[in-house]
């Protein structure tokens, strides 16, 4: 795959390293039911129409989950840390990982997967010579799922990598339900969203491994009650542990990077 030419799947979603943003696919609309519908009314001599139900709710997620056990099978046997990033958008994913990357990632070789709705403007920001990076490009989905992962994993030069910060879609709805293979789920929650955030979307805090809580250095001056904001993290989520950071100051990425560094698999 080259710069010029990014991979473009049937689903739309386009896995480039970071080449310019390439035009979405027209996607074809499944016909609408209607004619069916009146077919088969016309076909009943009582114009009724029979119905029976189909339980789908085991299915839809059943292809993603032997995809993610793939996914994780894969990370391992490389000794990598998969970690997925999750959070609104704004919450502070991308400055996080840019800090990350030229402190932590200077000892640690670490890659990058980056997931967005459109542009590239994040994995170009996360560039750097001692990173692999590659940007998933999704068109209309609203998170990034297993797939999409095994495929842009192929973009990626992960020779003496040990660690995978996948960047997921900002959304703290869809990726809760979508295991992408990784062994930590960070959730991110900056101080500009509302302490509530943990009690209005509790699926994606309750999956979190840890909890970052951003943007602490204007807490202050936004009136964020940070006591409170932990107090509704650790209602939903008394398994994650929390760790307060400042991408711009540095505070508490001393511990970020301890977190990082315990969870290293071993060579």
């Amino acid at each position: 795959m080259s710069a010029e030419n990014p991979a473009i799947a049937d689903d739309g979603v386009r896995i480039s390293p970071l080449n310019g943003a390439a035009v979405s696919p027209t996607r074809a609309l499944s016909a609408p039911l209607s004619a069916e519908i009146s077919a088969a009314l016309q076909a009943s001599p009582k114009g009724e129409v029979q119905v029976r139900s189909l339980d789908l709710s085991i299915p839809l997620l059943e292809r993603n989950d032997i995809l993610a056990e793939r996914n994780r099978g894969y990370f391992l046997g490389r000794g990598l840390l998969a970690l997925n990033l999750v959070s609104s958008p704004g919450a502070g994913k991308t400055t996080l990982l840019e800090r990350t990357l030229d402190e932590f990632g200077k000892d640690v070789r670490c890659a990058v997967l980056v997931g967005d709705l459109e542009t590239d403007n994040d994995g170009r920001r996360l560039n750097r010579p001692h990173a692999s990076v590659a940007q998933i490009t999704t068109g209309t989905v609203c998170h990034l799922d297993a797939g999409m992962i095994a495929r842009g994993v192929e973009a990626l030069d992960l020779t003496g990598a040990r660690v995978l910060f996948i960047e997921n879609v900002g959304n703290l709805v869809c990726p809760a339900s979508f295991d992408l293979g990784e062994q930590i789920r960070v959730v991110l929650l900056s101080t500009t969203e509302g302490e509530e955030k943990p009690l209005k979307y509790p699926p994606i805090f309750k999956s979190a491994h840890v909890v970052l809580l951003t943007k602490v250095d204007v807490a202050d001056a936004l009136g964020f009650n940070r006591a409170l904001a932990i107090e509704n993290i650790r209602k939903i989520a008394p398994q994650a542990q929390i760790i307060e950071v400042s991408s711009r100051t540095g505070e508490g990425l001393a511990q970020w990077y301890a977190y990082l560094r315990a969870r290293l698999p071993k060579q």
